[in-house]
Order: C-alpha cells, then sequence, then structure tokens
C-alpha cells in the first residue's frame, strides 16, 4: 500500500498595517489567505492570525515581542511554513526564517506556487515559470558570504569578477529570455486560432471575475462542458473556450479565465497577457460576482482594477452577473433579484440551481446582435462568396431562385450588413 504523503504544516499571517494605504479588510483577508494556502495540496493549515501593526518594520515586518510569541507558538505547534498574506522583502523573509526555524512565503511566491500546481498547457506551464523567475530575481540577496566574489581572470591580475548574486541575475535572465522566445511561439498560434475564429464571425463572449466566483459552473452550465469546479480559490487557471449556440441569437464563442485576486502579482499580470489577451479581445465581457460572499464590493473593484491595468477600454459592452443567488438567505435573495431588475445590464443567477440564465442569455444575444431587422436582397448567380456568408452567418429566413440571381430574405443588424458590404 502506497505510504501516506508527508503533509506540511502551515500557519496563515495577516499583517494589518495601518499605515498601508491598500489596506484591506482584516478578517475577510485573513480568510483569503487561508484559501490560498488551502488551495494547495499537501499542505496542512494548523491556524491563523491577523497582526496589527501602526507600520511595517524594514528588517523583520514585525516588532521583537510579537516575533517571539509567535516563535513560541510555531514551535509549539511544530509549524514548517509561514505563509504571509502581504509583500514581504527578500530582507524581512531571511530574518524571520532564521527567527522562526520555518521555510516562509509571501503572498506572490504562495499564489505563484498554486498557479505551477495548476499550470496544464504548454502556455500555461511557460507563464508561471516566466512569473516565478521574475519574482525569484528580485528575491536575490546576500546569502553566501563565501561566494561573496568570483574570482575573475587569473586571480592576482584579473579583475573583481562578479557577485555571485549578479551571476544567478545572469542565469535567471538567460532563461528568461529562452522561455519567452518559446511563449511568442505559442502566443502566435493563439493569434492565429483568434484570426480563424474571427474569420467565421464568431463573437467572443469573455467570463471573467474574481477567483472563485462561479465562472467554471457557469461556463459548464451554458456549455456542457466538464471544467473542473471546486469551492477552491484558482481551480481554472488555463483559458477554456466552447461554442455555444444561442437560442434566437448567434452562435457564439465562450471562454473561461482566469479569475482574479486583490494585490495579483505583477510578474502574473505581465506573464499571463496573453492568456488575458482573449478578454481584450472580446466583443461582451461578462463579470460574475460572487453575490453571497461578504467582501463582494471590494472583490468587484479589485477585478475592475485589473481590467483597466490590462486596457479594456471603459466602453467595452459589459454585463455583470450576480451569482451565487442560492448561497443567500432567501430574503437577501429577493432584494438582489429586485435590484437587478432595475437595473440594467445586471443580472441575479444562480448557476447551480440555473434560476436567472434564460434572462441573461437572451441579454447576450440582445447586445451582440443590436436591434435585428428583415430585408430582401437581390444577388447574380456570381455572387457565390456573398450567398455562402448569409448562411454561413444563419441569418437567411427565405430564397427565391430568379432568372438573375437569388432574392433572399434575411434577418440581421446592422454589425453584420456592414459586413456583408465589405464582402
Amino acid at each position: 500500500m502506497e505510504q501516506d504523503k508527508i503533509r506540511t504544516r502551515a500557519w496563515v499571517l495577516h499583517p494589518d498595517i495601518k499605515s498601508n494605504s491598500k489596506r484591506r479588510p482584516a478578517e475577510p483577508a485573513l480568510q483569503e489567505g487561508v484559501a490560498l494556502a488551502e488551495a494547495l495540496p499537501d499542505l496542512d493549515v494548523i491556524g491563523s492570525t491577523v497582526v496589527r501593526l501602526p507600520k511595517a518594520h524594514s528588517g523583520h515586518l514585525f516588532g521583537k515581542g510579537k516575533i517571539e510569541e509567535l516563535t513560541a507558538t510555531f514551535k509549539a505547534e511544530e509549524i514548517d511554513l509561514v505563509l504571509i498574506d502581504g509583500a514581504v522583502t527578500p530582507v524581512q523573509q531571511r530574518n524571520l526564517e532564521k527567527s522562526w526555524d520555518a521555510k516562509l512565503l509571501d503572498r506572490t511566491g504562495l499564489i505563484l506556487e498554486i498557479f505551477s500546481d495548476r499550470a496544464r498547457t504548454r502556455e500555461g506551464v511557460l507563464q508561471v515559470e516566466m512569473a516565478a523567475l521574475s519574482y525569484q530575481r528580485t528575491r536575490l540577496v546576500r546569502a553566501w558570504t563565501h561566494l561573496e566574489r568570483q574570482r575573475g581572470g587569473l586571480g592576482f591580475v584579473g579583475g573583481p569578477g562578479e557577485t555571485q548574486i549578479e551571476s544567478d541575475r545572469r542565469a535567471i535572465d538567460d532563461q528568461l529570455v529562452r522561455l519567452r522566445r518559446q511563449l511568442d511561439k505559442v502566443v502566435k498560434t493563439r493569434t492565429l486560432h483568434r484570426e480563424a475564429r474571427a474569420k467565421v464571425h464568431f463573437p467572443v463572449v469573455a467570463l471573467v471575475g474574481y477567483t472563485n466566483a462561479g465562472k467554471s459552473t457557469l461556463f459548464n452550465r451554458l456549455t456542457g462542458a466538464d471544467v473542473m469546479v471546486k469551492d477552491m480559490l484558482f481551480a481554472t487557471l488555463d483559458p477554456t473556450m466552447r461554442r455555444v449556440e444561442l437560442e434566437d441569437g448567434p452562435e457564439i464563442i465562450l471562454s473561461d479565465t482566469v479569475g482574479f485576486i486583490s494585490d495579483l502579482p505583477t510578474e502574473l499580470v505581465a506573464s499571463f497577457r496573453a492568456t488575458l489577451e482573449e478578454v481584450l479581445a472580446a466583443d461582451l465581457i461578462v463579470h460574475v460576482r460572487d453575490i453571497s460572499h461578504a467582501d463582494t464590493h471590494t472583490q468587484a473593484m479589485d477585478v475592475k482594477n485589473i481590467l483597466t491595468s490590462l486596457g479594456v477600454d471603459e466602453n467595452r459592452a459589459q454585463i455583470e452577473v450576480w451569482n451565487k443567488l442560492d448561497l443567500l438567505p432567501e430574503d437577501e435573495a429577493e432584494a438582489r433579484r429586485e435590484r437587478a431588475d432595475r437595473e440594467d445590464g445586471i443580472h441575479a443567477i444562480s448557476a447551480v440551481t440555473g434560476e436567472g440564465l434564460p434572462a441573461l442569455l437572451r441579454d447576450i444575444a440582445e447586445i451582440l446582435q443590436g436591434s435585428r431587422h428583415h430585408e430582401t436582397l437581390n444577388l447574380a448567380f456570381s455572387h457565390g462568396k456573398q450567398r455562402a456568408w448569409l448562411f454561413r452567418e444563419d441569418i437567411v429566413q427565405g430564397e427565391v431562385q430568379t432568372e438573375n440571381g437569388f432574392e433572399i430574405t434575411v434577418l440581421w443588424n446592422d454589425r453584420q450588413k456592414s459586413q456583408f458590404e465589405a464582402l
């Protein structure tokens, strides 16, 4: 029988720093930190603590008394790994690991670990590797005093050589160049796929939202696909796309994207830009919110800020979906339904039960098609390309062959009419 894997005993700390301009509510932030930790396999979260500070201490992050208190706790609980839900400098990390005799990961490092564990496609693996190397490059500190200088040249006549840090940094830069070249090839392939989709004029609808908002559950419900769904942060990493035929509407490409999160590491934003280009190229963005979450408003703002940083135009067509009605008390759920009914561009749904999905799909179809109207076209026999395009768009309502060609009745919108006239 296979032996059980040794599980790592972990403790989560959330530094609640008063001087931090981006300070988040402490308890929800700690819960999210714990959820991030639980998203990694082979980790046992033994405990978690909010540590309140007036300001961060430059060398150790926490004050001397708090470090001693935590040292005693970690020793008693036999903690192997401390996860700090926030930014930690390389010097702080080294000093705290020495004080606690335990490995330490900050928020960025933890998210990178999760992404590394979840990446499945070639593109995802390359993006995670690049993000990890970029992160690692910033954390090179003088940890090797015995290697502080490497000899240059022939010793006494040689120059001072280069520091070990410079050597490692150069090695990382070389790896980054190699990975970037590989990723460029993958990106070119993705671009070709996107251009191929554009030729057949399938509108792209991108699902975006905070991690664990229920995007994949909604994706599966609408497409009949089997994307992994778990009550876990970053359950979906690699983008998934499926064709969906809307009732009385166009055939669309639905894209399920990686979840966003507050303080998303800049290394990840840069590395995953290729994946997130699906959002930039989308005809419609559907922002899925977990409306049952205590911090849903802050999460929504984080998503909007990330979309802005990616360069998504404010005028891009968007729908906001309030998901997980099934997790709310009935009176709260009813209040959400009533408010969504009053406001344009908002739908209150449950991806689990299917509530609200027919109205959502009708709205998606209407936005993508615009106002449709009937028109009769007379095409000569020589206009086979134009006739084929009309049928491919599935907008032909009737056709009669005449002496000179075809009389075709279509039901289309202004966008389709313009595309036809450009042929």
